[in-house]
């Protein structure tokens, strides 16, 4: 006698089943056209593109670097039982992370603004989820690495990462304002809050680097034309943020 599926048990087989041919399909339709873009993109980037892709990630390194010897100046107030000292320190953290966080959501976002007009195939390159620690970034992983086995194109796959990376970022910088709010009202050492900041500080840093290599990625794939509007868009976001972090103080 069969036994007879629930209607949720049959949307759970139809999803597993769905997920498997469209990998399969993805794998054989695009494996040529993919081959040759991922070689493209690892390739040396031409002067003028080296030109456009060197001061932006400069900027994002250079901020990245700050942040950590910043934390890294916390988290050794606080091993030496310097407390008040270590959230003094982790006050200016707060303010350097947003301004990398800035600088990367923009890049994100002009990134998202030119993936349509890209006159090539798109390379794809998956996040890679198992390197991320902290929770604010995994709850967002698990939807992203099951869209990514059933949306078709490279480009919209492109978009689903870039999408994961904006998602990611929000919940990530949201999570360690509230821990650093949290915390310093009590100036609270305890393993588990310093952790959490450690983690958080990890998986930012790795957004920031798999924004950058979905920047040099892109950059290969537009046209002459494209790749100097996308320049200007940058130079606009790098001089607002010069505006903002420089801003004389108030009398």
């Amino acid at each position: 006698m069969a036994v007879p599926y629930s209607k949720e048990m049959q949307w759970f087989i139809g999803g597993l089943v769905l997920a498997a041919v469209a990998g399969l399909l993805r794998r054989i339709l695009r494996m040529g056209s993919m081959d040759k873009a991922s070689r493209n993109s690892a390739a040396p980037l031409r002067e003028e593109l080296d030109a456009i892709y060197q001061p932006f990630a400069h900027a994002i390194e250079t901020h990245t670097t700050i942040l950590g010897i910043t934390l890294n100046d916390a988290f050794g107030e606080r091993d030496a039982a310097r407390h008040e000292m270590a959230w003094n320190a982790l006050r200016l953290a707060r303010g350097e992370w947003e301004r990398l966080r800035e600088l990367v959501v923009g890049l994100l976002n002009i990134l998202s603004k030119f993936v349509p007009s890209a006159n090539v195939v798109v390379p794809v390159r998956r996040v890679a989820a198992g390197h991320f620690k902290s929770r604010a970034v995994r709850d967002h992983l698990g939807l992203y690495e099951f869209l990514d086995q059933i949306v078709f194109g490279s480009k919209p796959r492109f978009i689903l990462r870039l999408r994961l990376l904006i998602r990611s970022c929000a919940s990530l910088s949201k999570e360690f304002k509230r821990v650093c709010n949290e915390g310093a009202l009590t100036f609270d050492s305890s393993d588990e809050l310093w952790e959490r900041l450690d983690y958080e500080f990890h998986d930012f840093d790795l957004i920031a680097k798999e924004t950058l290599i979905a920047f040099r990625t892109l950059l290969v794939c537009l046209s002459a034309e494209q790749s100097q509007e996308l320049a200007l868009d940058l130079q606009v976001l790098l001089e607002r943020g010069m505006r903002v972090f420089v801003s004389p103080p108030r009398v």
